[in-house]
């Protein structure tokens, strides 16, 4: 091969691995992509998909958890209405025990086996529920601790927060997690994935309040309008998002969190806020969030607990 084509050649392949894309969680690159990634870059990809599949194996866990306590309060409520209804039948009972045992000794005594059979049955009715009770009560506490825990880590963000203004960046409840919107004017210029000193300094502020509460993890969201992007480093939004939220994480595990509470995803513009026909609201999608949930351990435990009874 002559020193030309060499030349050539080597150009060609470091244009291709400047330019490689991010890809969504579990998607596979093909066989040019992996041969111009490094081994890091592989590690580094291996382990964001085991982390996204974490965190979504954890995100069931709740959902089960939050549907099975809706059952068990079901359970609860039915279980008590038994036990009233036994506990009538166990009073007709005696009264017909009273009023027989006066006339005939041999109904007497099948009626005191069934009298027994009632009492017995209205025991372990009651024994049912008081477990029943139990339970409810462990995953209301838990429920009810999450809960204080999200709040509390919101104050404590919005304080961490509190000089930035109000269009760029927003801090949120929803659904048990704390939401952290930050636009495209606080973190990137357009098109671009590098984030500015300013959005800097905000994701070092959210670190530190991150650092203190380490049963958080952390979902790194990027997010863009519906105008296609026009960049030779970027195929589409999507990748654009992608690296956006690899850009975030990689400032947050320089300043000390831990890279295995973090996970990176790209969602283009598929998750929009607001109605990309419009300016506004075009510039409300384009944003990076920064999604707060806690740790399911306590939860997980709890459910070991329940499973072999």
């Amino acid at each position: 091969m002559s020193a030309k084509r060499i030349i050539l050649f080597l150009c060609i392949a470091g244009l291709l691995s400047s330019c490689a894309s991010v890809k969504p969680c579990g998607e596979p690159y093909t066989e040019m992509q992996q041969f111009f990634q490094s081994k890091k870059f592989k590690e580094a990809f291996h382990e964001r998909d085991s982390l996204c599949q974490r965190t979504a194996d954890l995100e069931g866990v709740l959902t089960s958890t939050e549907k099975d306590l809706e059952k068990t309060k079901a359970d609860l409520a039915s279980s008590r209405a038994q036990a009233e209804n036994l506990a009538k039948e166990l009073e007709a009972a005696k009264r017909s025990f009273e009023d027989l045992k006066r006339s005939s000794g041999a109904q007497v005594a099948g009626l005191s086996s069934d009298l027994q059979a009632k009492q017995a049955e209205l025991e372990a009715k009651e024994e049912l529920l008081k477990n029943r009770e139990e339970r409810l009560k462990m995953l209301e506490e838990i429920v009810r601790k999450q809960d204080e825990l999200m709040n509390a880590l919101t104050n404590r963000v919005k304080d961490a927060l509190t000089g930035f203004d109000s269009d760029e960046l927003s801090v949120e409840m929803r659904d048990g997690k704390v939401y952290v919107s930050m636009s495209d004017k606080l973190l990137f210029k357009s098109g671009s994935d590098k984030v500015e000193p300013k959005g800097q300094e905000a994701l070092v502020k959210i670190a530190e309040v991150m650092i203190k509460n380490q049963d958080i993890n952390l979902a790194i969201e990027g997010h863009t309008d519906s105008i296609p992007i026009k960049m030779n480093c970027f195929d589409d939004n999507w990748d654009l998002s992608v690296a956006r939220a690899t850009s975030v994480v990689r400032i947050l595990t320089d300043n000390r969190v831990d890279p295995k509470r973090l996970t990176a995803s790209g969602k283009g513009e598929f998750s929009p806020r607001a109605d990309n026909s419009t300016k506004e609201g075009r510039a409300k999608n384009r944003r990076t969030e920064v999604v707060l949930s806690p740790k399911l351990n306590e939860l997980m435990e709890l459910l070991g607990q329940y499973s072999g009874r």
